[in-house]
């Protein structure tokens, strides 16, 4: 009987080390197909949440990405669909569990009350206080920080080692194809702007009117940039106000917005100081003038940048995004690329306008001149009574008087050949 128990014991042991050994090459499986898979940054990180919610049978999956620049760990990826904080939570360097995970390259277990450990830090949008257990796990590329993973529990949880140590492997495997995906992503989206730039250039120089031509750099823009809502408001000098004048945006409640006062809400601040200004969620800024629009309208974070000539501010592109996002230096920099280049085609069409009108002028001046010699020469009239009778035509009929001043020349010309 005692050796029956042992041999029972014995094989539940082996079977479980087999089915232990058959998952973690379910997930090895499933880690290198993600991996071997073309896809964008967002999709890898999704389907490896995806992944490791499913092999760890955990409450919740986080991903942070470390941004080198600013030495911050950024929340990228997550597997609460209603979270809605991903890409505006930040830790530095050593903060938090994580932080201390990420600075120190190594994995952190924590079985119960994680919430207690005096390295933890909350944040209140993530509730993290509810989850009593708590792994997180450095994402490593040639033993440089990449980001990390943390797994948690609502119960109380012993993580055994040999996941640990597997999670801590997947994590040097990932470390190389996030970064991959990284660059990838940002030379895509380089190219994107560059098109941008060469579509927006091209659209100026065209034969299109203003109109059509603002029309279609807020739709490009609204296209590379994943907005919302794009639009230009240009500026009104005499009124100093900001007037909606291109949109790519269908919302009657957004187009027929009052026009803002210069230094008024954010656009008139990026006027009033020539210089962009990002918010993360102008539903929450005080100072926004619309926050009921931007509610329904589904926005959050918002990029206004300057449309400058030289050191004159002629108007602002704004771009919304429909969850809040912090704008990197790169999408800035297009934007007021873009919001230039769009200055120069006003300033051109403005100008040509003025040398059309100019140019009508003279000639209606010139016609007038003539018109005023004939009635002088035929009805013996002064210079300053000829002209008297051309205007008080023009009122009469209500017509220009370059119009009176043809039929003048005109009746003229046909009474000579009479």
């Amino acid at each position: 009987m005692h050796s029956n128990k042992i041999i029972g014991g014995t094989g539940m042991t082996q079977s479980r080390k087999t089915d232990e050994k058959e998952q973690e090459l379910k997930i090895l499986h499933e880690i290198a197909k993600d991996l071997s898979d073309d896809l964008d940054l967002y999709q890898l990180l999704k389907s490896l949440v995806d992944t490791i919610i499913n092999f760890a049978k955990v409450d919740s999956c986080l991903i942070y990405l470390y941004d080198r620049q600013k030495d911050e760990l950024i929340l990228t990826a997550s597997s609460n669909p209603g979270l809605k904080k991903v890409g505006g939570l930040k830790l530095k360097m050593g903060e938090g569990v994580t932080g201390w995970a990420a600075k120190e390259k190594q994995p952190v277990a924590l079985s119960r009350e994680a919430y207690k450990d005096k390295r933890f830090k909350a944040f209140a949008s993530l509730k993290e206080d509810k989850y009593e257990a708590l792994l997180s796990v450095p994402i490593l590329s040639k033993n440089e920080i990449v980001g990390v993973m943390n797994l948690q529990h609502k119960k109380e949880h012993v993580y055994p080692e040999t996941q640990i140590k597997l999670l801590y492997t997947i994590g040097r495997y990932l470390g190389s194809a996030i970064r991959n995906a990284i660059t990838r992503d940002e030379v895509v989206k380089k190219a994107k702007q560059l098109d941008l730039l060469s579509e927006v250039s091209r659209t100026i120089v065209s034969d299109y009117y203003l109109k059509e031509i603002l029309q279609l750099i807020v739709a490009m823009t609204a296209k590379v940039m994943d907005s919302k809502i794009c639009s230009i408001m240009l500026l009104d000098e005499k009124r100093e106000e900001l007037v909606i004048s291109a949109t790519q945006s269908l919302s009657k409640d957004y187009v027929n917005k009052p026009n803002l006062k210069v230094g008024q809400s954010i656009s008139g601040k990026a006027v009033s100081e020539k210089k962009p200004v990002t918010v993360l969620n102008v539903t929450k800024k005080p100072g926004y003038m619309y926050p009921d629009v931007a509610i329904k309208e589904g926005v959050a974070s918002l990029l206004s940048v300057p449309m400058m000539i030289k050191d004159r501010v002629i108007g602002v592109i704004n771009s919304y995004t429909k969850s809040e996002h912090v704008f990197k230096k790169e999408e800035i920099s297009i934007l007021q690329a873009v919001a230039n280049q769009a200055a120069v085609a006003i300033e051109n069409t403005n100008l040509s306008h003025e040398i059309l009108a100019a140019k009508e002028a003279l000639e209606s001046r010139k016609l007038i001149e003539r018109a005023k010699g004939l009635l002088m020469k035929e009805l013996g009239l002064t210079e300053d009574e000829a002209y008297k009778k051309i205007h008080k035509k023009s009122m009469d009929l209500r017509k220009t008087m370059k119009e009176i001043a043809e039929a003048v020349i005109l009746a003229s010309d046909m009474r000579k050949k009479a």
